[in-house]
C-alpha cells in the first residue's frame, strides 16, 4: 500500500510529491532505517537456537546465502553483459537479502511448521547484515578493478574491523548500561524505550564517523546487545521494532515514487535477470543448502519462493549509486533493483498468504514423524502481527 501511494502521489501519478534519487534526504532515511531493522533483528537472535532446528537458518545463511550471491552474480554476468564483472557481483549482492516485513504473513502464520517459519524468520533477520561487507568489497573492486594485499589488508581493518569492533563496544557497554539504569530505577519507562533506538543509532553513527561500516556496527551491536534484552525487557525491543517500521514504511513510500521513473529504460535483458532472481536463483541454492535434511519437495520450493526483495536491496542500491555514482552500469544496476523489488512486492504480497494456506493443508496430511513437523525452538517474529495482549504489552499502563 504504501509503494502504491508512492506510484499514486509521484510523477507518474498525480505529481504531489517528487523525489530525486540524489537527495541525500532520501538516502539518510533508507540508512537510518536500514541500521535500525538490523539492529532489532540481530538483538532478537536466540544465539543458541540456531544450532537446533537441525541447523536450518544456519544452512540458509552459511551455505544458501553465499551461493545465492554467487548464482546471482554469475547470471548477471552472463545476461547483463553491459555490466562488468564486479557491477555484476554488486547487482548479486544487492538483491541477496530477504526482507522480513514483507514475509509477515508467513513467518507468523501458526498453520505453516515452526521449523520452516523460523527458518525463514531467522534467515531475513540475519542475511542483509551478512551481505553488508560482501558489498562493501564489490564496490571497491568495482572501482579500483583490483586490489594489492596492503589495501585489502586495510579494508578489512576499516570497514569490518572497525564496524565489529565498534558495534561489540557499543552493543556491551549500552546493554550493561541501560540494564543497570533500568533494574536501579533510574530510567523513566520513556526513556528505556528510547535508549534501544539510541545505541542502534550511535553504533551506526560512530563507526561511520571512524572509518568503518555503519551497518555492520548496527548489526553487531544488536547480537551483542541481544543477551541483556531479557533483563532489559522484550517490550524495548519492540519499541524500537515499531520505530524502524515506521522508517521502513517510508522508505517503501520513496520507492514508489521513484520506481516507475526506472522503467522507463527498462529492457528484456533486465526483466528476464528480474524474473530469474525471485525464482530460480533463490531456488537453487535453498534447495542445495537444504540437501541432507530429508524435507518434501515442497518444503523446500516454499522456503525457495519466500525470499522476497524489499528494505535492504532498496537502501544498498542506493548507497551503490551514492559511494560509487562513476560506475559504468550504474544506471542498469538502478534498473534491475528497482523491477525486483517492485515485482517482488507485488508477487510476494499477493502469494503469501494463499500459498500459506495451501502448504499448511499439504503438510497437515503429512505423517506425524516428518521432518517439517519435529519440534523447533520459536522466536518472535520482527513485527507483532496479533492482538494487542501479552507481556509486550504490559506496560502500557505505565
Amino acid at each position: 500500500m504504501f509503494v502504491v501511494a508512492g506510484i499514486v502521489l509521484g510523477p507518474a501519478g498525480l505529481g504531489v510529491v517528487e523525489f530525486g534519487l540524489d537527495d541525500h534526504t532520501v538516502l539518510l532515511l533508507g540508512e537510518i532505517a536500514l541500521a535500525l531493522v538490523l539492529f532489532t533483528d540481530a538483538a532478537r537472535i536466540n544465539l543458541s537456537a540456531l544450532r537446533q532446528n537441525e541447523g536450518l537458518p544456519l544452512r540458509l545463511l552459511g551455505i544458501g546465502m553465499p551461493l545465492t550471491i554467487a548464482f546471482g552474480t554469475a547470471t548477471a554476468a552472463l545476461l547483463l553483459t553491459d555490466l562488468s564483472f564486479w557491477e555484476a557481483a554488486i547487482v548479486g549482492t544487492v538483491l541477496a537479502p530477504t526482507d522480513a516485513a514483507l514475509g509477515q504473513a508467513v513467518v507468523s502464520n501458526p498453520r505453516v511448521p515452526v521449523r520452516i517459519r523460523q527458518s525463514l524468520n531467522v534467515e531475513a533477520g540475519l542475511n542483509d547484515g551478512l551481505s553488508v561487507p560482501f558489498l562493501a568489497l564489490f564496490l571497491v573492486l568495482a572501482v579500483e578493478e583490483s586490489l594489492s594485499a596492503n589495501l585489502w589488508i586495510r579494508f578489512t581493518l576499516d570497514q569490518v574491523g572497525l564496524g565489529v569492533l565498534v558495534g561489540i563496544g557499543v552493543g556491551l557497554a549500552g546493554g550493561w548500561l541501560v540494564s543497570l539504569a533500568s533494574g536501579r530505577g533510574w530510567m523513566s519507562g520513556s526513556f528505556q524505550r528510547l535508549s534501544l533506538l539510541a545505541l542502534a543509532l550511535i553504533a551506526y553513527a560512530l563507526a561511520d564517523q571512524i572509518g568503518g561500516n555503519g551497518f555492520i556496527a548496527a548489526f553487531v551491536g544488536g547480537l551483542a546487545i541481544g543477551p541483556t534484552v531479557e533483563r532489559v525487557g522484550e517490550r524495548l525491543i519492540r519499541f524500537t521494532e515499531a520505530e524502524g517500521q515506521l522508517l521502513n514504511l517510508s522508505v517503501f513510500f520513496v520507492f514508489g515514487v521513484l520506481a516507475l521513473g526506472f522503467m522507463e529504460t527498462l529492457s528484456w535483458q533486465v526483466a528476464l535477470y528480474t524474473l530469474l532472481s525471485l525464482s530460480v536463483i533463490r531456488m537453487l541454492p535453498v534447495a542445495a543448502s537444504l540437501l541432507g535434511t530429508h524435507l518434501r519437495g515442497v518444503s523446500v520450493l516454499f522456503a525457495g519462493w519466500f525470499g522476497p526483495r524489499g528494505l535492504a536491496s532498496i537502501v544498498l542500491g542506493l548507497i551503490v549509486i551514492e559511494e560509487a555514482p562513476q560506475l559504468a552500469g550504474a544506471g542498469e544496476i538502478e534498473v534491475v533493483v528497482a523491477s525486483t523489488v517492485l515485482l517482488s512486492v507485488l508477487l510476494h504480497g499477493v502469494s503469501a498468504a494463499p500459498l500459506s494456506a495451501a502448504y499448511a493443508r499439504r503438510v497437515e496430511g503429512m505423517p506425524a514423524d516428518a521432518p517439517e513437523k519435529r519440534a523447533a525452538v520459536e522466536m518472535p517474529t520482527r513485527v507483532d502481527t496479533g492482538p494487542a495482549s501479552g507481556p509486550e504489552n504490559a506496560d502500557e499502563s505505565e
